[in-house]
């Protein structure tokens, strides 16, 4: 048997057979669609009321805002108990969203705006709690194909969920999108209450709130293993957030229509797909450093092959870029989840996606300005140097840890 958790196959089987795993995962699925559909819907909704098109993408930066203020809202997840949080946060959204029926005209666009705001916000907690609750609810040994299955799950949701959206929004309006998400959340508050987790009584806290944040945050800068990997994460995600900005200039020198992005879309999250099924066994051959190493690589090619005008190139670079993009991602949380004490892990693994994901914000922003000054070829394969340099800073940064004692409070359990 413990040879044969080399085969993906049966990695996934074991996890679908634990039955913690298997029902967060149904949470996941569950709650992803629900998100999935609103993400486009709400954009759309402004979109016909104001015809306006900043408008409609301030949708997308209400969501995200709140990423911001991660390891803030991280603190939260470690100083209650996570699955009655869990329960009491997805029924909170629930709630929240039948709200959004009473926005009719552009003068209640507001309301929209503040509960996609509360929405990211409590996703920030959310997130936070799950990784803290995944990792003692789920066999250690599972981990990283469960943080793969679950990539997979998600990028899955993102193929179908978009299209089953704008077709209800089509049919119902923005309120029958938001009466969707709302019962997701009801549902995925109903998976959470069939966990089996044993959880102890948290201790009253003996410093303040920011005390409290920062803790986590000096717990990730000073581990050896945990901080190379978070890093190389964010720089790859900014990289990310860079070549995402170029991709309908790439579409352009194809010599295609906008709505042929749609297509690249699909082949990237159908190579997440693949690389989700597939990850726990990279990472026991591999390790985290070395997995993450070759995925960023992978990206670096495909960053810079996008360069090339050649549809043929275009779609195996989208493909190779879904399965070396989110390899870094699911490594580095792996690693979190394993390495980090449990009253930490809510802070820390929110500072984590912080730090991860909050770059791609940002090269979103740069990247529409370089595009219009800057030659989208040039740019392209600037990044994918980039992204390569990353992946050896990485795997230099992995021969210095293991020269290196890291005493952490993990080490006593290691992984």
């Amino acid at each position: 048997m413990t040879t044969s958790l080399s085969t993906p196959a049966w990695a996934v089987v074991r996890v679908l057979r634990d039955r913690n795993a298997g029902l967060y995962l149904v949470g996941v699925v569950v709650s992803g669609f629900g998100t999935s559909a609103l993400w486009l819907a709400s954009g759309v909704w402004v979109k016909d009321l104001t015809g306006s098109n900043g408008l409609a993408a301030l949708c997308l930066l209400a969501m995200w805002t709140p990423t911001l203020a991660g390891p803030l809202l991280g603190t939260l997840a470690d100083r209650v108990r996570r699955k009655p949080l869990l329960i009491g946060t997805n029924l909170l959204l629930a709630a929240l969203l039948l709200t959004l029926f009473t926005v009719d005209s552009p003068g209640r666009l507001w309301l929209l705006y503040a509960v996609l705001f509360v929405y990211g916000a409590v996703g920030v907690v959310e997130d936070a709690a799950e990784s803290a609750l995944v990792a003692t609810a789920v066999d250690r040994s599972l981990l990283g194909d469960f943080n793969g299955l679950r990539m997979t799950a998600t990028e899955g949701m993102k193929l179908v969920a978009p299209l089953a959206g704008a077709g209800l929004y089509a049919a119902c309006g923005g309120p029958g999108v938001a009466l969707l998400d709302s019962v997701t959340f009801v549902l995925a508050a109903g998976v959470c209450t069939l966990l089996r987790v044993r959880e102890d009584r948290t201790a009253p806290p003996t410093t303040g709130w920011w005390e409290r944040t920062a803790e986590g945050t000096r717990f990730l800068w000073a581990h050896t293993r945990l901080r190379p990997l978070v890093l190389s994460g964010g720089a790859t995600m900014l990289c990310a957030g860079l070549s995402g900005s170029l991709l309908y200039a790439v579409v352009d020198g194809l010599g295609h229509a906008p709505a042929y992005a749609g297509v690249l879309y699909a082949v990237q999250g159908a190579g997440s797909v693949v690389l989700g099924l597939t990850s726990g066994t990279g990472l026991r051959l591999l390790g985290g450093p070395r997995f993450a190493a070759f995925g960023i690589a992978l990206t670096a090619c495909a960053v810079a092959g996008r360069a090339v005008q050649s549809d043929a190139v275009a779609l195996a670079c989208s493909a190779a870029s879904g399965i070396g993009l989110p390899c870094v991602l699911i490594a580095a949380m792996t690693a979190v989840q394993r390495e980090t004490p449990t009253a930490l892990l809510g802070r820390t693994a929110a500072t984590a996606n912080t730090l991860m994901f909050t770059p791609n914000v940002i090269g979103l922003a740069v990247g529409a300005a370089l595009v219009e000054l800057v030659d989208y070829r040039l740019l392209l394969t600037a990044l994918g140097t980039a992204l390569l340099g990353t992946a050896a800073a990485l795997v230099q940064s992995r021969a210095s840890a293991s020269r290196t004692t890291d005493r952490s409070p993990s080490d006593a359990n290691p992984a």
